[in-house]
Protein backbone atom coordinates (compact mmCIF):
# COMPACT_ATOMS: atom_id res chain seq x y z
CA UNK A 1 0.00 0.00 0.00
CA UNK A 2 1.32 3.55 -1.11
CA UNK A 3 2.09 5.62 2.12
CA UNK A 4 -1.13 7.50 2.94
CA UNK A 5 -1.45 9.51 6.28
CA UNK A 6 -5.05 8.70 7.35
CA UNK A 7 -5.80 11.60 9.52
CA UNK A 8 -4.07 14.28 7.79
CA UNK A 9 -6.79 13.52 4.85
CA UNK A 10 -9.68 12.87 7.48
CA UNK A 11 -8.83 16.60 8.64
CA UNK A 12 -8.33 17.77 5.14
CA UNK A 13 -12.43 18.05 4.13
CA UNK A 14 -13.28 17.30 8.29
CA UNK A 15 -14.39 13.72 7.70
CA UNK A 16 -15.71 11.78 11.20
CA UNK A 17 -14.83 8.60 10.69
CA UNK A 18 -12.81 5.92 8.05
CA UNK A 19 -13.59 2.05 8.67
CA UNK A 20 -11.75 -0.56 7.15
CA UNK A 21 -13.71 -3.60 6.61
CA UNK A 22 -11.74 -6.75 6.21
CA UNK A 23 -12.46 -10.81 5.97
CA UNK A 24 -10.87 -13.19 4.31
CA UNK A 25 -13.53 -16.29 4.22
CA UNK A 26 -15.36 -14.04 1.41
CA UNK A 27 -12.26 -11.90 0.42
CA UNK A 28 -13.83 -8.46 1.47
CA UNK A 29 -11.99 -5.39 1.56
CA UNK A 30 -14.44 -2.56 2.07
CA UNK A 31 -13.61 1.02 3.13
CA UNK A 32 -16.94 2.80 4.82
CA UNK A 33 -16.20 6.85 5.01
CA UNK A 34 -18.23 8.69 6.84
CA UNK A 35 -17.81 12.55 6.14
CA UNK A 36 -20.87 14.34 8.20
CA UNK A 37 -23.43 13.15 10.33
CA UNK A 38 -25.27 16.71 11.90
CA UNK A 39 -28.23 16.36 9.61
CA UNK A 40 -28.68 12.90 10.63
CA UNK A 41 -27.16 9.67 9.82
CA UNK A 42 -25.03 9.48 7.29
CA UNK A 43 -26.63 7.77 3.87
CA UNK A 44 -24.42 6.42 0.68
CA UNK A 45 -23.81 3.92 -1.50
CA UNK A 46 -21.64 1.07 -1.78
CA UNK A 47 -19.20 0.50 -5.16
CA UNK A 48 -17.27 -2.06 -5.87
CA UNK A 49 -14.08 -1.30 -8.56
CA UNK A 50 -10.90 -2.38 -9.27
CA UNK A 51 -8.60 0.04 -7.79
CA UNK A 52 -5.08 0.20 -8.79
CA UNK A 53 -4.34 0.17 -4.99
CA UNK A 54 -5.91 0.85 -1.51
CA UNK A 55 -4.79 4.37 -1.66
CA UNK A 56 -6.68 5.02 -4.97
CA UNK A 57 -9.74 3.46 -3.29
CA UNK A 58 -9.38 6.01 0.43
CA UNK A 59 -9.30 8.90 -2.06
CA UNK A 60 -12.28 8.13 -3.59
CA UNK A 61 -14.40 6.93 -0.85
CA UNK A 62 -13.55 9.91 0.72
CA UNK A 63 -14.36 12.65 -2.05
CA UNK A 64 -17.42 10.24 -2.56
CA UNK A 65 -18.90 10.56 1.11
CA UNK A 66 -18.20 14.60 1.46
CA UNK A 67 -20.23 14.90 -1.89
CA UNK A 68 -23.07 12.87 -0.53
CA UNK A 69 -23.29 15.80 2.56
CA UNK A 70 -23.45 18.54 0.54
CA UNK A 71 -26.00 16.71 -1.42
CA UNK A 72 -28.24 16.06 1.71
CA UNK A 73 -28.00 19.17 2.84
CA UNK A 74 -28.41 21.33 -0.07
CA UNK A 75 -31.75 18.96 -1.07
CA UNK A 76 -32.99 19.44 2.63
CA UNK A 77 -32.69 15.91 3.39
CA UNK A 78 -32.39 15.00 7.19
CA UNK A 79 -29.15 12.93 6.22
CA UNK A 80 -25.54 12.99 6.76
CA UNK A 81 -22.96 12.04 3.89
CA UNK A 82 -21.06 8.72 3.35
CA UNK A 83 -20.08 6.11 1.01
CA UNK A 84 -18.79 3.26 0.82
CA UNK A 85 -16.48 1.04 -1.45
CA UNK A 86 -15.48 -2.45 -1.39
CA UNK A 87 -12.39 -3.32 -3.41
CA UNK A 88 -12.24 -5.38 -6.47
CA UNK A 89 -13.62 -7.26 -9.80
CA UNK A 90 -17.61 -7.38 -9.28
CA UNK A 91 -17.62 -10.28 -11.96
CA UNK A 92 -15.10 -12.20 -9.33
CA UNK A 93 -15.58 -11.50 -5.79
CA UNK A 94 -19.47 -10.82 -5.74
CA UNK A 95 -20.84 -13.28 -3.72
CA UNK A 96 -23.78 -13.33 -1.27
CA UNK A 97 -21.38 -14.20 1.40
CA UNK A 98 -19.61 -10.67 0.36
CA UNK A 99 -22.24 -8.85 0.34
CA UNK A 100 -23.86 -10.38 4.17
CA UNK A 101 -20.48 -10.15 5.87
CA UNK A 102 -20.08 -6.51 4.48
CA UNK A 103 -23.81 -5.84 6.16
CA UNK A 104 -22.27 -7.24 9.27
CA UNK A 105 -19.98 -4.35 9.23
CA UNK A 106 -22.58 -1.99 8.50
CA UNK A 107 -24.79 -3.23 11.20
CA UNK A 108 -21.93 -2.62 13.94
CA UNK A 109 -22.20 0.85 13.10
CA UNK A 110 -25.57 1.10 14.65
CA UNK A 111 -27.22 3.15 12.48
CA UNK A 112 -24.81 5.86 12.06
CA UNK A 113 -24.33 4.76 8.18
CA UNK A 114 -27.13 3.52 5.65
CA UNK A 115 -26.18 1.78 2.85
CA UNK A 116 -27.22 1.61 -1.01
CA UNK A 117 -26.69 0.58 -4.03
CA UNK A 118 -24.03 2.27 -6.50
CA UNK A 119 -21.23 1.09 -8.67
CA UNK A 120 -21.70 -2.45 -10.06
CA UNK A 121 -23.58 -3.19 -6.84
CA UNK A 122 -27.83 -3.49 -7.30
CA UNK A 123 -31.18 -4.00 -5.70
CA UNK A 124 -30.17 -8.00 -4.87
CA UNK A 125 -27.15 -7.23 -3.16
CA UNK A 126 -28.94 -4.59 -0.88
CA UNK A 127 -31.25 -7.91 -0.04
CA UNK A 128 -28.63 -10.10 1.17
CA UNK A 129 -27.11 -6.54 2.72
CA UNK A 130 -30.78 -6.86 4.57
CA UNK A 131 -30.47 -9.91 5.77
CA UNK A 132 -27.37 -8.35 7.99
CA UNK A 133 -28.99 -5.13 8.50
CA UNK A 134 -31.82 -2.80 9.13
CA UNK A 135 -29.33 -0.09 8.22
CA UNK A 136 -29.76 -0.32 4.03
CA UNK A 137 -32.17 1.29 1.49
CA UNK A 138 -32.64 0.99 -2.33
CA UNK A 139 -34.35 -2.34 -1.59
CA UNK A 140 -36.75 -3.89 -4.37
CA UNK A 141 -40.48 -2.55 -4.51
CA UNK A 142 -41.30 -6.14 -3.63
CA UNK A 143 -40.04 -6.10 0.01
CA UNK A 144 -41.26 -2.25 0.36
CA UNK A 145 -37.98 -0.66 -1.08
CA UNK A 146 -37.84 1.60 -3.83
CA UNK A 147 -36.33 -0.13 -6.25
CA UNK A 148 -33.97 1.21 -8.59
CA UNK A 149 -33.37 4.87 -7.83
CA UNK A 150 -31.51 5.53 -11.28
CA UNK A 151 -34.78 6.95 -12.96
CA UNK A 152 -35.61 9.79 -9.72
CA UNK A 153 -31.62 10.49 -10.40
CA UNK A 154 -32.26 10.77 -14.25
CA UNK A 155 -34.97 12.76 -13.77
CA UNK A 156 -33.50 15.30 -11.22
CA UNK A 157 -30.30 15.74 -13.65
CA UNK A 158 -33.03 16.23 -16.41
CA UNK A 159 -34.72 19.18 -14.36
CA UNK A 160 -31.19 20.63 -13.42
CA UNK A 161 -30.29 20.33 -17.14
CA UNK A 162 -33.37 22.74 -18.10
CA UNK A 163 -32.73 24.99 -15.05
CA UNK A 164 -28.88 25.69 -16.81
CA UNK A 165 -29.98 25.66 -20.10
CA UNK A 166 -32.66 28.66 -19.26
CA UNK A 167 -29.79 30.38 -17.45
CA UNK A 168 -27.45 30.62 -20.49
CA UNK A 169 -30.03 30.50 -22.99
CA UNK A 170 -33.16 32.20 -21.38
CA UNK A 171 -35.04 29.65 -22.14
CA UNK A 172 -35.16 25.59 -20.57
CA UNK A 173 -36.53 24.32 -23.53
CA UNK A 174 -34.44 21.68 -25.15
CA UNK A 175 -35.86 20.76 -28.60
CA UNK A 176 -33.04 21.19 -31.21
CA UNK A 177 -30.71 21.38 -28.48
CA UNK A 178 -27.72 19.62 -28.99
CA UNK A 179 -26.71 17.51 -26.10
CA UNK A 180 -24.02 15.38 -25.53
CA UNK A 181 -23.79 12.44 -23.19
CA UNK A 182 -21.19 10.56 -22.01
CA UNK A 183 -21.35 7.33 -20.20
CA UNK A 184 -24.79 5.22 -20.47
CA UNK A 185 -25.18 3.28 -17.94
CA UNK A 186 -28.56 2.84 -15.88
CA UNK A 187 -28.72 6.80 -15.01
CA UNK A 188 -27.21 7.90 -18.51
CA UNK A 189 -30.02 5.46 -20.41
CA UNK A 190 -33.20 7.51 -18.40
CA UNK A 191 -31.63 10.84 -19.35
CA UNK A 192 -31.69 10.16 -22.94
CA UNK A 193 -35.15 9.30 -22.76
CA UNK A 194 -36.52 12.63 -21.22
CA UNK A 195 -34.05 13.95 -23.80
CA UNK A 196 -35.42 11.97 -26.65
CA UNK A 197 -38.69 13.28 -25.66
CA UNK A 198 -38.67 17.07 -25.61
CA UNK A 199 -36.68 16.61 -28.97
CA UNK A 200 -33.04 17.24 -28.32
CA UNK A 201 -30.24 16.55 -30.84
CA UNK A 202 -28.44 13.61 -28.93
CA UNK A 203 -24.74 12.77 -29.28
CA UNK A 204 -23.46 9.73 -26.82
CA UNK A 205 -20.27 7.67 -25.93
CA UNK A 206 -19.76 4.42 -23.94
CA UNK A 207 -17.23 2.03 -23.33
CA UNK A 208 -19.95 -0.64 -24.26
CA UNK A 209 -20.61 -1.04 -27.89
CA UNK A 210 -24.07 -3.00 -27.51
CA UNK A 211 -25.54 -0.06 -25.42
CA UNK A 212 -24.08 2.49 -27.84
CA UNK A 213 -25.92 0.40 -30.74
CA UNK A 214 -28.65 0.40 -28.36
CA UNK A 215 -29.52 4.09 -28.00
CA UNK A 216 -28.47 4.37 -31.62
CA UNK A 217 -31.18 2.37 -32.86
CA UNK A 218 -33.89 3.03 -30.48
CA UNK A 219 -33.38 6.89 -30.17
CA UNK A 220 -31.39 8.04 -33.13
CA UNK A 221 -28.81 9.13 -31.35
CA UNK A 222 -25.50 9.73 -32.60
CA UNK A 223 -22.48 7.58 -31.66
CA UNK A 224 -18.82 9.28 -30.85
CA UNK A 225 -15.99 7.62 -30.03
CA UNK A 226 -14.35 8.18 -26.68
CA UNK A 227 -12.73 11.30 -26.26
CA UNK A 228 -14.15 13.21 -29.31
CA UNK A 229 -17.19 13.92 -26.92
CA UNK A 230 -15.61 16.71 -25.58
CA UNK A 231 -14.66 18.64 -28.71
CA UNK A 232 -18.00 18.13 -30.16
CA UNK A 233 -19.74 21.74 -31.17
CA UNK A 234 -22.76 21.28 -28.76
CA UNK A 235 -24.99 23.27 -26.38
CA UNK A 236 -25.04 20.44 -23.59
CA UNK A 237 -22.15 18.39 -22.30
CA UNK A 238 -23.68 16.20 -19.68
CA UNK A 239 -20.77 13.88 -18.31
CA UNK A 240 -22.38 10.60 -16.70
CA UNK A 241 -19.86 8.52 -16.30
CA UNK A 242 -16.85 8.86 -13.61
CA UNK A 243 -15.59 11.99 -11.94
CA UNK A 244 -12.78 14.08 -12.53
CA UNK A 245 -13.70 14.68 -16.21
CA UNK A 246 -13.39 18.24 -16.36
CA UNK A 247 -9.80 18.97 -16.24
CA UNK A 248 -7.65 21.55 -17.72
CA UNK A 249 -7.39 19.55 -20.92
CA UNK A 250 -11.13 18.78 -21.30
CA UNK A 251 -12.61 22.12 -20.45
CA UNK A 252 -10.12 23.75 -22.80
CA UNK A 253 -11.57 20.91 -25.19
CA UNK A 254 -15.22 21.97 -24.44
CA UNK A 255 -17.40 24.57 -26.86
CA UNK A 256 -20.65 23.85 -24.85
CA UNK A 257 -22.56 26.26 -23.22
CA UNK A 258 -23.89 24.77 -20.45
CA UNK A 259 -22.03 21.22 -18.23
CA UNK A 260 -25.14 19.58 -16.62
CA UNK A 261 -24.40 15.62 -15.67
CA UNK A 262 -25.22 12.75 -13.14
CA UNK A 263 -21.60 11.80 -12.77
CA UNK A 264 -20.29 12.64 -9.21
CA UNK A 265 -16.83 15.01 -8.58
CA UNK A 266 -17.46 16.06 -12.18
CA UNK A 267 -14.29 18.94 -11.20
CA UNK A 268 -11.10 17.28 -11.15
CA UNK A 269 -9.82 20.35 -8.75
CA UNK A 270 -13.34 22.43 -7.38
CA UNK A 271 -11.70 26.22 -7.25
CA UNK A 272 -9.86 25.73 -10.53
CA UNK A 273 -11.71 24.21 -12.97
CA UNK A 274 -14.70 25.63 -11.69
CA UNK A 275 -13.65 28.70 -12.08
CA UNK A 276 -12.11 28.16 -15.72
CA UNK A 277 -15.42 27.08 -16.49
CA UNK A 278 -16.65 30.62 -15.54
CA UNK A 279 -14.25 32.64 -17.69
CA UNK A 280 -15.12 30.03 -20.53
CA UNK A 281 -18.80 31.28 -20.14
CA UNK A 282 -20.03 28.07 -19.21
CA UNK A 283 -22.81 27.76 -17.16
CA UNK A 284 -21.62 24.53 -14.84
CA UNK A 285 -24.72 22.95 -12.98
CA UNK A 286 -23.12 21.02 -9.61
CA UNK A 287 -23.16 17.61 -9.78
CA UNK A 288 -23.85 17.12 -5.87
CA UNK A 289 -27.42 19.34 -6.56
CA UNK A 290 -28.55 18.03 -9.74
CA UNK A 291 -27.41 14.06 -9.11
CA UNK A 292 -29.60 13.78 -6.36
CA UNK A 293 -32.36 12.72 -7.17
CA UNK A 294 -31.65 8.97 -6.27
CA UNK A 295 -30.80 10.27 -3.01
CA UNK A 296 -33.75 11.91 -2.73
CA UNK A 297 -35.51 8.37 -3.50
CA UNK A 298 -33.77 6.36 -1.09
CA UNK A 299 -34.42 9.16 1.47
CA UNK A 300 -38.13 8.22 0.99
CA UNK A 301 -37.58 4.82 1.12
CA UNK A 302 -36.11 5.55 5.17
CA UNK A 303 -39.01 7.79 6.09
CA UNK A 304 -41.91 5.76 4.24
CA UNK A 305 -41.67 5.18 0.37
CA UNK A 306 -44.05 7.31 -1.81
CA UNK A 307 -43.00 7.52 -5.67
CA UNK A 308 -45.01 10.55 -5.99
CA UNK A 309 -43.24 12.48 -3.11
CA UNK A 310 -39.50 11.64 -4.74
CA UNK A 311 -40.04 12.87 -7.78
CA UNK A 312 -41.98 16.26 -6.54
CA UNK A 313 -38.69 16.42 -4.24
CA UNK A 314 -36.58 16.01 -6.94
CA UNK A 315 -38.69 18.46 -9.59
CA UNK A 316 -37.24 21.19 -7.04
CA UNK A 317 -34.01 20.59 -8.24
CA UNK A 318 -34.83 23.14 -11.04
CA UNK A 319 -35.50 26.01 -8.54
CA UNK A 320 -32.34 25.06 -6.46
CA UNK A 321 -30.26 24.96 -9.41
CA UNK A 322 -31.47 28.58 -10.33
CA UNK A 323 -30.81 29.94 -7.15
CA UNK A 324 -27.22 28.44 -7.25
CA UNK A 325 -26.42 30.16 -10.57
CA UNK A 326 -28.33 33.80 -9.37
CA UNK A 327 -25.61 33.06 -6.06
CA UNK A 328 -22.70 32.42 -8.00
CA UNK A 329 -23.44 35.66 -10.63
CA UNK A 330 -24.13 38.28 -7.48
CA UNK A 331 -21.30 36.85 -5.64
CA UNK A 332 -19.42 36.71 -8.52
CA UNK A 333 -18.06 33.11 -7.29
CA UNK A 334 -18.39 29.85 -9.09
CA UNK A 335 -21.16 27.38 -8.82
CA UNK A 336 -19.16 24.39 -6.99
CA UNK A 337 -18.77 27.30 -4.53
CA UNK A 338 -21.88 28.52 -4.46
CA UNK A 339 -23.56 24.93 -4.09
CA UNK A 340 -21.12 24.22 -1.46
CA UNK A 341 -21.59 27.21 0.93
CA UNK A 342 -25.51 26.79 0.41
CA UNK A 343 -25.08 23.33 1.88
CA UNK A 344 -22.78 24.07 4.52
CA UNK A 345 -24.66 27.21 5.59
CA UNK A 346 -27.74 24.81 6.24
CA UNK A 347 -25.48 21.98 8.17
CA UNK A 348 -23.89 24.96 10.26
CA UNK A 349 -27.60 26.12 11.22
CA UNK A 350 -28.72 22.92 12.44
CA UNK A 351 -24.80 22.90 14.25
CA UNK A 352 -26.64 25.34 16.95
CA UNK A 353 -28.73 22.92 17.83
CA UNK A 354 -27.30 19.58 17.67
CA UNK A 355 -23.85 18.56 17.05
CA UNK A 356 -23.26 14.68 14.72
CA UNK A 357 -25.55 11.90 14.92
Amino acid sequence: MQNVDIFTQLSTHDHEQIVFCQDQSTGLKAIIAIHNTVLGPGLGGTRIWNYTNEAEAINDVMRLSRGMTYKAAISGLNLGGAKAVIIGDANKIKTEGLMRKFGRFVENLNGKYITAEDVNTTTKDMEYVHMETSHVVGLPESMGGGGDPSPVTAYGTYMGMKAAVKFAFGSDDLSGKKVAVQGIGKVGGHLLEHLKNEGAEIYITDINEEVLKHYSTSIGAKVVKGDEIYGLDVDVFAPCALGAVLNTENINKLKCKVVAGAANNQLADENVHGNMLIEKGIAYAPDFLINAGGLINVYQEHIGYNRETAYRKAQHIYDVTLEIFKKSASEKIHTQRAAIEMAESRINTILKVRSTF
